[in-house]
């Protein structure tokens, strides 16, 4: 899977250094596996969450979160957000009520 874009994880992991491995590990993995679909994804990050349109990663044992749009017929994952937990919370807080 073809990822875009890497410079949202590594400007988050400048920020929060305890996140550059585990978030490092995660786009190996994506970077070498091709999905088909959502479940097909499930079978390796079996954490992920699908909140249309986003699919949400748990990352570093739940300390982060990766939010992703996945195009699985072109094999292409955008990266629109990182958070820590708190941030994420933050952030799932405000979409809900429509504010992003």
């Amino acid at each position: 899977m073809h990822i875009i874009s890497k410079k949202v994880l590594e400007a988050f992991w400048l920020i929060h250094p305890e996140a550059h491995s585990p978030l490092d590990v995660w786009h190996q993995i994506v970077c070498k596996t091709s999905f088909e679909n959502f479940m097909d994804m499930k079978k390796t990050f079996n954490t992920a969450d699908y909140a249309a349109p986003f699919t949400i990663f748990d990352v570093g044992g739940n300390n982060f979160r990766v939010i992703t749009a996945i195009h699985y017929n072109r094999q292409m994952l955008f990266i629109r957000n990182v958070f820590t937990h708190r941030e994420y919370d933050k952030w799932c807080k405000a979409y809900r009520s429509g504010k992003i």
